[in-house]
């Protein structure tokens, strides 16, 4: 069996989590996957179904830096989820142009 056979044997699955890093809004999401792409810890694989979000495999691996909301064409697509011990630490911020 060839390495090509090999790859087309590999399986995945959602392992579940109590964490949920990231938030699609799936009229927004046009399923281009660039966020996948750009995954620095490789939780988000491509939807087999065309249009949709990536699957989130490994949520409690999420590093929460942000770099797929970044890449994301579609502002609002994605909103990156921190937990809920980690929100206490933020000051939301405005623009003083606003």
């Amino acid at each position: 069996m060839n390495l090509v056979e090999e790859m087309n044997k590999l399986t995945a699955s959602i392992v579940p989590c109590s964490a949920e890093p990231l938030v699609y809004d799936e009229e927004l999401c046009v399923g281009c996957n660039r966020c996948a792409d750009v995954c620095q810890v490789d939780i988000l694989i491509p939807n087999p179904v065309k249009g949709k979000p990536p699957v989130i495999l490994y949520p409690g691996e999420c590093y929460y830096c942000g770099s797929c909301v970044m890449e994301c064409p579609n502002k609002g697509a994605i909103k990156l989820q921190h937990p809920l011990m980690n929100r206490a630490k933020f000051v939301e911020t405005r623009n003083p142009s606003e």
